[in-house]
């Protein structure tokens, strides 16, 4: 289809306008339009690059999803050495750092840049006519790891650098680090998934960046903080430190706003002390402060010793780390029915706070930590993370110490825990009846896949849990309008539309209620399968561990989990309360009966008149499963706009290929 120069101008347009947008937000925090306004701006590129994939660019502001796994990193040379730097930690230490700069130079005084010593992983990012050609690690200084596929779905590193004075090469050396909030969010959803979390930001940033999958680089929260400039040509050099920043800024790479210049040790000293106060609420992690002779001449003439420059510095602060004993340990739930074992400490002081409880994140960590109860530990606090221990000092360790063994059963409900050999964190089985995932699993019973109530999202849940009106997923049937309208922000209309949706929602199919009581790893086609297999809900409610693995895709644990969720009484007694309020559904019809039984479906690309949950939904409905990628056992491919890789495959091996207009018919024809 032949591209119009209108489109083609607007499609310009909208990268040019979601650069600058980029621009205000990482780099200058100071945002032209709301997160909606930029969405849509977003959207309508994606909507024309899926359209005409022949027109995505490598720079495109769309292009940060990252490509099929490598096998290995490729060396980089840095054609200039990526240095070390001294250390200093105490005010004398940089007193005699300043006097030799100041002996050598011959001169009596001189102005510093000082910035935040972020807690990351150095970079090398070069840019050739403005566009990102490689990324690279620091290494050893001299040779690094080519990276260039991973720093490309970091949102801040850009991809295209703006401004008028773009140099024909460019190497922008800076960090990449993972914000603490990103990692805080990170770890809470690898816990609800049952995967390891990660121990640091510092690590988090290391490892993500390491990823031969860049893919799984592009859903890890990263930033970056530009601070250098290396290999430089196609314009002059930087005249400073702060004029390296100003570039930085002007090109659209983003610089920590608390880089500041200073006159001599004892501004560089109030600095230091400043940013250690404000260290916590910083937001990101740091170890000390950076501080580099401003003038680049006088930088070159200080000059480098065995890999240092002498004309910079890294004053660290000291570890916020402290010993103390441990007293105990107590195991709490969280929403998802997450057991995470917490240590009692006797009261320590440490990064500016008392410090008397640390997470232990699961019983594999206190294993690797060969932690018992009476230990003496290390324990760690940067900026808001929650403090962890870190090491067990052994030699220490009391005789009578005592083993830190997982409860039975859970502490807020008695329900049975479980815990396989294949997860690192174990779960309370109880998830209808558990206090502690009240409101989780309401919210999720509540979905739009499964029992599908509209009104009840989670504001309302959360406003009728604390208002003590359910407390388990049956009392929302027991809800009447005139309850409802009391709550805040509820008036009769809305109370009414929600009794309306909640009588609506009690004729369903079986595998969307075996969806909507939460078991552990039963999404929407493992519900389907389970449904179609039993057709009964007894007889999946009484099925031995044996009977269930006979399903297709449940394999042990899956199948464990299932068995374990039906034997706690309570989960049977909210199920008994359910159907007695009137949730009912027609019979399914048996797997073996299905049109497209035994059959695999793979969908790829954008399907535009039906969202793709739905699509798969129907799939399964008839049978199918509905794989991730294809393979030779695939059935059918069903490509939309924008189908890559898959449909490639598809085609290379021979495999049945239709569009949406077809799919469409093949599920009309199906009714």
């Amino acid at each position: 289809m032949a591209v119009s120069a209108r489109l083609r101008k607007e499609l310009e347009e909208l990268r040019e306008s979601i650069r600058r947008h980029n621009y205000r937000y990482h780099v200058l925090d100071d945002p032209e339009i709301s997160d909606a306004e930029y969405d849509r701006l977003f959207d309508r590129l994606l909507a024309i690059e899926r359209e005409h994939p022949e027109l995505v660019e490598p720079d495109s502001p769309s292009q940060r999803v990252g490509g099929e796994p490598r096998p290995e990193f490729a060396s980089v040379a840095h054609a200039l050495p990526m240095l070390s730097l001294d250390k200093a930690t105490t005010r004398d230490e940089l007193m005699a750092w300043e006097a030799r700069c100041l002996a050598r130079l011959e001169i009596e005084r001189l102005d510093y840049v000082c910035e935040p010593k972020i807690d990351g992983v150095a970079v090398s990012l070069t840019y050739e006519n403005g566009r990102l050609a490689l990324g690279a690690t620091r290494g050893d200084g001299q040779t690094g790891e080519d990276i260039t596929a991973n720093v490309r779905t970091v949102h801040s590193v850009p991809l295209k650098l703006i401004g008028r004075s773009v140099p024909t090469l460019v190497e922008v050396r800076g960090e990449i680090y993972m914000p603490v909030a990103g990692f805080k969010e990170f770890n809470a959803a690898a816990l609800a998934r049952g995967e390891r979390t990660i121990v640091n930001p510092r690590n988090g940033a290391a490892g993500s960046l390491r990823q031969l999958d860049a893919r799984i680089t592009a859903a890890r929260p990263l930033s970056l903080f530009g601070y250098g400039i290396g290999r430089l040509e196609g314009a002059a050099a930087p005249t400073s430190q702060v004029d390296v920043h100003a570039r930085l800024r002007d090109w659209g790479v983003p610089v920590n706003p608390r880089a500041q210049r200073v006159a001599g040790v004892d501004a560089c000293m109030d600095y230091i002390a400043s940013l250690e106060r404000d260290r916590a609420t910083l937001g990101y992690e740091i170890d000390g402060v950076v501080i580099k002779v401003n003038d680049r001449a006088q930088q070159d003439a200080l000059g480098i010793l065995t890999r240092r420059p002498r004309w910079a510095i890294a004053f660290k602060y000291a570890a916020e780390e402290a010993t103390t004993r441990v007293v105990g340990v107590e195991f709490q739930v969280g929403r998802t029915g997450a057991i995470t074992p917490v240590a009692r400490l006797e009261p320590v002081f440490v990064g500016g706070v008392t410090v008397s409880n640390a997470t232990l994140h699961n019983m594999d960590e206190v294993e690797r930590l060969d932690l018992k109860i009476g230990d003496r530990v290390v324990v760690r606090r940067a900026g808001d993370v929650i403090p962890q221990v870190v090491r067990v000092l052994i030699e220490d360790r009391p005789r009578d110490a005592a083993d830190i063994a997982l409860p039975a059963r859970c502490p807020a409900c008695g329900s049975e825990i479980f815990h396989s050999d294949e997860e690192a964190v174990a779960r309370c089985s109880g998830g209808l009846e558990c206090p502690a995932q009240r409101k989780e699993s309401i919210r999720h019973f509540a979905s739009r896949l499964a029992m599908d109530i509209e009104g009840l999202g989670d504001k309302l849940v959360e406003l009728l849990v604390e208002a003590g009106l359910v407390a388990t997923a049956a009392d929302i049937y027991r809800l009447d309008a005139d309850a409802l309208a009391a709550l805040p922000r509820m008036g009769a209309k809305s109370a009414a539309n929600v009794i309306g949706a909640i009588a609506q929602s009690k004729r369903t199919t079986l595998a969307r209620f075996v969806y909507a009581l939460g078991i552990r790893n039963v999404g929407e086609a493992t519900a389907a399968a389970l449904a179609s297999h039993f057709v009964e809900l007894d007889a999946l409610m009484d099925a031995p561990i044996e009977t269930l693995e006979e399903v297709p895709d449940v394999g042990p644990i899956v199948a464990e989990h299932i068995h374990t969720f039906f034997e706690q009484p309570g989960n049977r007694d909210v199920i008994a309360q359910l159907r007695a309020a009137g949730i009912t559904w027609p019979t399914p019809t048996r797997a073996a009966r299905l049109p497209l039984a035994g059959q695999t479906w793979v969908l790829t690309g954008t399907l535009e008149a039906m969202p793709r949950p739905e699509a798969k939904a129907a799939l399964e409905a008839l049978g199918a499963k509905v794989a991730g990628s294809v393979s030779a056992k695939t059935t059918q491919v069903v490509a939309g706009p924008g189908a890559g890789s898959k449909l490639a495959k598809a085609e290379e091996l021979g495999l049945p290929v239709m569009d949406e207009a077809a799919f469409l018919e093949f599920l009309k024809a199906q009714t």
